[in-house]
């Protein structure tokens, strides 16, 4: 009978100790639930005030940037970008056209008609869009700008007949090449370029001459020349009817790392209003993304506005052999290269220095983040 009696005080002793140990168990869980709760609000809440704390000394920032652009000298006043027309050189027209300048309240103008060493030299022009062919020499004699972004690589090729028996840069040897804008000028340079990635001297091996672009497919024909230089717009359709064929090219595989041509600014202008200078390349830099992005839309935008010949699918395919939208990483490696075959073949002819050329010709503005 105790041993009964015994037995049912230890069962509800028993049983009394897991209903307590349950009871503690839940109450742990919930505290370390709500702990865990509380931890994670006070986390999110800490995360969510850095960004509201990144967000305000942002938008500070910016604040003070577009106060202290309105103290700039050419601040509302017209700001003359350099557009010649085509699709190589349009990124600050499709800026325009966006409305970039005007989140910024800079007011611009298109300039044509006038070369583009002359109108960024003398400020005519306060920025534009050319190649680093026709650019580059003219900053190492002291002209008066430099190079604050990159544009796009290839946009010209080099071409002979259809028919020819010229099949490789070797077989230009002793022969005469087109050159169509002189001695000098970007055909020239490129052209030079071209025939010393295949390990021909551009000054020994053949003779460089200047034969005006419509001429020079008569001249072909004639023997005056074996090959010219073109951009590949003009070419095009000589190509797909079979009169002409590409033997080299600024779009070929080995040219890929290579920027054709540079967004440029008159450094007076620059060195007097540095935030709006800034504010400028943002938006040429914002219009260059959103062009390789939308070639169709861009190559529209330039059609319906006159500032491209040709049909809508060639110039859309020719759009999308660019690559707009080069990071400045990727540009200073492409002019540095550049530099040094200028050098070596003699372009250049004031320095012999890589650094003094970097230093005169690449100040880039609003770096990538």
């Amino acid at each position: 009978m105790k041993r009964t009696k015994l037995k049912k005080v230890l069962c509800i002793i028993l049983a009394s100790l897991m209903m307590i140990s349950a009871s503690a168990c839940q109450q742990n869980s919930t505290e370390e639930t709500s702990t865990a709760q509380t931890t994670q609000t006070e986390t999110s809440e800490t995360k969510t005030d850095e960004v509201k704390t990144t967000e305000t000394s942002t938008e500070a920032a910016e604040d003070n940037d577009l106060s202290a652009m309105k103290e700039e000298p050419m601040y509302n006043q017209t700001i003359q970008y350099w557009y010649d027309g085509g699709n190589c050189t349009s990124a600050p027209y499709i800026a325009e056209k966006l409305g970039y300048f005007d989140e910024y309240g800079i007011k611009v103008e298109c300039l044509s008609g006038t070369a583009v060493k002359e109108a960024l030299g003398t400020n005519a022009a306060q920025m534009g869009v050319s190649h680093i062919a026709s650019l580059l020499i003219p900053i190492t004699n002291d002209v008066d700008y430099t190079f604050v972004a990159g544009a796009h690589i290839g946009c010209k090729s080099l071409y002979v007949l259809a028919d020819s028996e010229y099949q490789t840069t070797e077989d230009l040897k002793g022969t005469r090449i087109s050159t169509p804008n002189g001695v000098g000028n970007s055909d020239y340079n490129i052209t030079a370029m071209l025939l010393d990635a295949d390990g021909i001297n551009p000054l020994n091996d053949v003779e460089l001459t200047p034969v005006e672009t419509s001429a020079c497919v008569a001249a072909m024909e004639s023997g005056e020349i074996s090959a010219a230089l073109l951009s590949d717009t003009y070419a095009y359709q000589l190509v797909k009817d079979g009169k002409l064929r590409m033997i080299r090219s600024l779009i070929d595989e080995d040219f890929q790392d290579t920027p054709c041509c540079v967004l440029a600014m008159n450094n007076t202008f620059l060195a007097e209003n540095p935030i709006m200078a800034e504010k400028m390349v943002e938006c040429v830099k914002k219009a260059s993304e959103w062009m390789r992005n939308n070639p169709e839309e861009a190559v529209q935008i330039l059609l319906d506005d006159g500032k491209m010949s040709g049909d809508f699918d060639m110039n859309v395919e020719l759009w999308n052999t660019l690559n707009f939208g080069l990071t400045d990483d990727f540009t200073q490696k492409g002019l540095e290269e550049t530099t040094n075959t200028y050098l070596r073949l003699g372009l250049i002819t004031s320095t012999d220095s890589l650094d003094d050329v970097m230093e005169a010709a690449w100040h880039p503005l609003y770096p990538e983040a």
